[in-house]
């Protein structure tokens, strides 16, 4: 409790506001010649993130998680809406602010052997982040690689290794200091725990938890993993089909869910581990899953799939485009998009 007092003093480093991003589907051979079908990956979302926080997103694969952190940080150009970092509006700035920009911004990438050149040593690796954004000479590069070693851990002998040559939590640890070298207080964390086994998970975890004290940074942690998410985040954010259905304290999110999919995800996990039922037969989820886009994208997304709207009697109010359900305050720091909250 204390440490959200703390935080709810400290200043916003990150608003989004009505954030859309829609990509083009198009079927067939013929498909340049058809009609063109939009998906909208992410569909409205909006919240705010404080400095020295970390704000988990969660939902299941395909929901637009990896979309809304890539479109913050403009990786991918957004359909409509409103980015503000550190008080700016950097929806649309141009290319050369955009890239002055980087400095402050930065994403820990999912897959680490994607994202870390395979023909370069990490200290080459290392190097490169920092004299891109800097200017500094060579004594000052290689102080710096010092730093960053000592900050995430690894010894001095790995500089001289290639990527396929660490373990998989090494390689973590580069992307990590990697984003540190350039000096981001804003990082987006896609899955940096993925793939990886249940000790070193922890270890990547406490990393981060560390630093974030040490250097005050803000996290956008994207993620599947619930149990990490409860473990690393302030408050959580739950996303389906685009849609942030439910946003509050982690703890409350966790144990104390308004949202009929919220529930779902996290009863899942509690008969994960406690070896008894799947999630689908725990709470009935409907016949179709998260992955049909041919949904009409009108009124609650989640209808089809929900035990509540199936237990009212399929109310028309939770299927009509005019009574969409929006995120509502509920009090203690709490949202959710739902007519008949749990």
């Amino acid at each position: 409790m204390l440490l959200w007092v703390n935080l709810s003093m400290a200043k916003t480093i990150l608003e989004v506001i009505d954030l859309k991003k829609h990509f083009v589907h198009r079927k067939g051979l013929l498909s340049a010649f058809k009609e063109r079908q939009f998906i909208p990956a992410v569909d409205g979302a909006s919240f705010y993130l404080k400095e020295n926080e970390t704000m988990g997103l969660v939902g299941e694969s395909g929901c637009g998680k990896t979309t809304i952190g890539r479109t913050i940080l403009r990786l991918e150009r957004l359909t409509s809406g409103r980015i503000i970092f550190e008080g700016k509006d950097i929806t649309s700035v141009p290319t050369e602010e955009l890239r002055n920009l980087r400095g402050r911004m930065q994403m820990i990438f999912q897959d680490p052997d994607a994202a870390l050149n395979p023909k370069m040593r990490i200290r080459d690796i290392l190097k490169e982040a920092i004299t891109v954004h800097h200017r500094r000479h060579d004594v000052d590069v290689e102080r710096r690689i010092s730093e960053l070693l000592e900050q995430v851990s690894i010894k001095k002998s790995k500089l001289s290794n290639f990527p396929h040559e660490l373990s998989g939590g090494e390689k973590r640890r580069v992307g990590i200091a990697r984003v540190l070298s350039v000096g981001a207080q804003f990082i987006v964390a896609d899955e940096p725990t993925s793939a990886l086994d249940v000790s070193i998970q922890a270890q990547v975890v406490n990393l981060l938890r560390d630093l974030q004290k040490q250097l005050g940074l803000s996290y956008l942690f994207i993620s599947h993993d619930l149990r990490v998410v409860e473990l690393i985040s302030h408050k959580v954010a739950v996303m389906y089909l685009g849609k942030i259905v439910e946003i509050g304290l982690a703890g409350r999110i966790a144990h104390r869910a308004r949202h009929p999919y919220t529930h779902i995800l996290w009863s899942a996990l509690v008969d994960r581990q406690n070896k008894e039922v799947a999630m689908g037969t725990t709470v009935p989820a409907g016949r179709r899953g998260v992955f049909d886009f041919e949904w009409p994208i009108a009124g609650c997304r989640f209808a089809p799939r929900c035990p509540v709207y199936e237990s009212r009697g399929r109310p028309l109010i939770c299927t009509d485009p005019a009574t969409e359900p929006q995120l509502k305050d509920i009090g203690d720091v709490h949202h959710v998009a739902c007519h008949f909250p749990l």
